[in-house]
This record gives C-alpha cells, sequence and structure tokens, in this order.
C-alpha cells in the first residue's frame, strides 16, 4: 500500500504560468512533480491545496502525493530534492499523513497577502504592486468591513469558470502600513478565481476616492463582474498560509 505524504513548500511565480499543469508552459505542479518522480525513481502525480495564476507567490503551500516509499519524510530527503528543484521553488518538509488526507479537501481555511509598494523598489518589482499614488487607507479599511456582511463574492469572481458556487465565509480582511508598502491581509474557508486581486483593485478604487463604501456594498450585491475595480497586478499576490484540522495535519513551525 502506498504510503501518502503532505509537502510544504513556496516558490516565486513570475517564472511560472500558475500551478497546474499546462501544455508547453512551465508551472510549479509540473517541476515538482518531475523533481519528485526523478528522486524516487517511479512516476509521482501531485494534487495541490489550490491553483495561483500565472505571476501570483506562495509563501506557504500544501501539496499530496503517494509513493511507495516509506520513508521519504527524513530531512535528507527534502534536501536532496531541493537540489533537483530551480531556485525559484523550495521545499520545506515532508510528513506522512492518513492515506485518506487531502491537501485541498481538507483545508479550513486559507490567508493572502497583497504588497503595494509606495516607492519604487527595484528589488521589490517581482513581489509587489508599485502605485505611487495617495491612498486613504482607513477608507479602505472601512470598506474591508463591508466584506463580512456578505458570502456571494460573484462580483469578484473570474467569469466563466466550473464552481458551483460562489459563497466563501472571510474571516479577516484588513490592510496596514509597513514602511513603504502597504500589505492587505485576507482570511477565508475558500476563495473563487481572481477574487482577491479583484478585492484589491476594488478597495484601492476606494482608496483614491473613485469608489464610496456605500457602493461597495452596490458592487457585491449586484453580482456582476463588470462593476468591480480592474484586477490588482498578479506580482503583488502572495498564498501565505494554508490551515488544516488537526488530526489531519500540522504545519510545520516558523
Amino acid at each position: 500500500m502506498k504510503q501518502r505524504y503532505f509537502i510544504e513548500l513556496a516558490y516565486n511565480g513570475t517564472r511560472f504560468h500558475g500551478w497546474q499543469v499546462q501544455p508547453n508552459a512551465k508551472t510549479v505542479q509540473e517541476s515538482l512533480e518531475k523533481a519528485l518522480s526523478t528522486v524516487c525513481r517511479e512516476p509521482i502525480a501531485v494534487t495541490g491545496a489550490g491553483r495561483t495564476d500565472t505571476g501570483v507567490h506562495a509563501s506557504y503551500f500544501v501539496a499530496h502525493f503517494d509513493s511507495e516509499k516509506t520513508a521519504l519524510d527524513h530531512p535528507d530527503f527534502s534536501y536532496k530534492m531541493n537540489s533537483f528543484l530551480g531556485a525559484d521553488l523550495v521545499l520545506f518538509r515532508i510528513s506522512k499523513v492518513n492515506s485518506e488526507a487531502h491537501a485541498r479537501f481538507d483545508a479550513t481555511s486559507r490567508t493572502y497577502h497583497y504588497f503595494i509598494n509606495k516607492r519604487k523598489d527595484p528589488f521589490a518589482q517581482e513581489t509587489s504592486w508599485y502605485l505611487n499614488r495617495p491612498l486613504d487607507v482607513d477608507e479602505m479599511n472601512a470598506a474591508c468591513a463591508v466584506l463580512f456582511d456578505y458570502i456571494d463574492f460573484t462580483s469578484f469572481s473570474k467569469l466563466h469558470t466550473d464552481v458551483k458556487t460562489n459563497n466563501c465565509t472571510i474571516y479577516e480582511a484588513s490592510w496596514a502600513r509597513k514602511g513603504q508598502q502597504l500589505v492587505f491581509t485576507i482570511k477565508a474557508d475558500r476563495f473563487l478565481r481572481n477574487m482577491v486581486r479583484a478585492i484589491v483593485g476594488t478597495l484601492v478604487e476606494v482608496g483614491r476616492g473613485k469608489l464610496t463604501i456605500s457602493e461597495v456594498r452596490q458592487i457585491i450585491e449586484a453580482k456582476d463582474r463588470g462593476l468591480a475595480g480592474a484586477s490588482a497586478p498578479a506580482e503583488g499576490l502572495f498564498l501565505a498560509d494554508i490551515s488544516y484540522p488537526e488530526n489531519v495535519f500540522q504545519r510545520m513551525e516558523g
């Protein structure tokens, strides 16, 4: 019987065409599967906790795979794997889990960060949105509070996706100032395709005085993506945390 493992990893999404395998494009899933299959000398398929789009990063990501080998949770194997992975992808830890544990379906919440740089920074151009315009952060935070009053976020979803529902429960949403950066944190039980970037784009319009808080309510209630703000650029978005029930999986400390 094969052993199931959870992998904890991170990646810079700039040079990846997203997480999911696709023809004629470099993806995180493909790179990981190729490295695991090579090192383990067996075909290995990897299932991720979600799908990040082209250019989106993950400071923390979880995936699972099955293998005939039963000692892949040893730190030496993780060290060996990292020598096969490119500079944009790092593996933190591999852990044994129950054969029924699922990286995607067992996740209870996900947390994203979005970074806006108020000052041009050549070292952050791949990992933040450079936006040198006045933004009213207090008003943006007031608009964040509106999100907690709703569960249907069709207005912030990419059109023509194959999901059965556009309902999500948002647990946290706020902006914080960190030096020359603004950092948006949002946590929910699930996210729709393009949802975070659409929310950020809309909140930025609030910060610029282009939208009012009451208009944000109207946008959500209209369930029309065309009324919301433009999607924020991919480079500022990071998947930062994924939570699981303790009996399924406990993430590494730090």
